[in-house]
């Protein structure tokens, strides 16, 4: 099998391993206007990973979990809350129910997780991305809900990244150009633009972005994907 990504719109995505297993990241499924699934087309997932607690990004994060067994990774905050007022189990929750922080590195069904810094707030804990290492080594880096910062830099030699996924849509993250220049910091082989059209005070196509990266980052395969489009990575 080989490694494949969906975007479910705005900052969620769906990845399915070589190795069978489904990681979903930022999971907003009911209440997202854009969204191309319902909960109940969800039958298995493995792993979550909630990048902030704001509506938009861990909205449905418990709901999946309690019907799949998938293991929640946020911070040790989010995950609090989500155990004492959503009734997650401690169980369905990373490192022995409790949660991790920005550093932090943990294997999960043969698959590295690494959360990064962001900068951007939440309703608990604080914003954070992910480093996802699959079964084969590829490399996938969510940069969450962020603006630009020098350290992507430092993320990239870390981490060489195959695929970056990056907000695009101002207001609350990254413009296209703060979003394009960041490709130029984290070196990523491939890229595809998120968290935007979802609201219209979002920008509304990736575009800008597009035509912003191929001067900013001309060696990056730029990806723009439809939410529900899902291509091999």
């Amino acid at each position: 099998m080989a490694n494949s990504i969906k975007w479910l719109a705005h900052a969620g995505f769906s990845i399915s391993t070589g190795g069978g297993k489904v990681i979903l990241i930022d999971p907003w499924i009911e209440g997202n206007p854009l969204c191309p699934i319902k909960l109940d087309d969800i039958k298995s997932a493995n792993i979550i990973l909630v990048t902030h607690d704001h509506f938009d990004h861990s909205g449905s994060a418990v709901d999946i979990s309690k019907k799949t067994g998938a293991i929640v990774v946020a911070q040790p905050e989010t995950v609090g809350r989500f155990t004492s007022e959503l009734g997650l189990p401690a169980t369905n929750v990373v490192l022995f129910g409790s949660g991790m922080n920005i550093g932090g590195s943990t294997v999960i069904d043969g698959i590295t997780i690494t959360m990064t810094q962001a900068f951007h707030s939440s309703q608990t804990g604080s914003n954070a991305g992910y480093i996802v290492k699959l079964e084969d080594g590829t490399t996938i880096y969510h940069a969450g809900d962020t603006g630009i910062f020098a350290s992507m830099k430092l993320l990239g030699e870390l981490y060489p990244i195959d695929l970056a996924l990056v907000p695009i849509g101002s207001v609350f993250t990254m413009d296209p150009y703060q979003a394009a220049k960041a490709l130029t910091l984290l070196s990523p082989k491939k890229a595809m633009p998120m968290h935007y059209r979802t609201f219209p005070i979002l920008e509304q196509s990736a575009d800008r972005f597009v035509e912003l990266a191929k001067k900013e980052a001309p060696n990056v395969e730029v990806i723009v994907l439809e939410p529900g489009q899902e291509v091999i990575i």
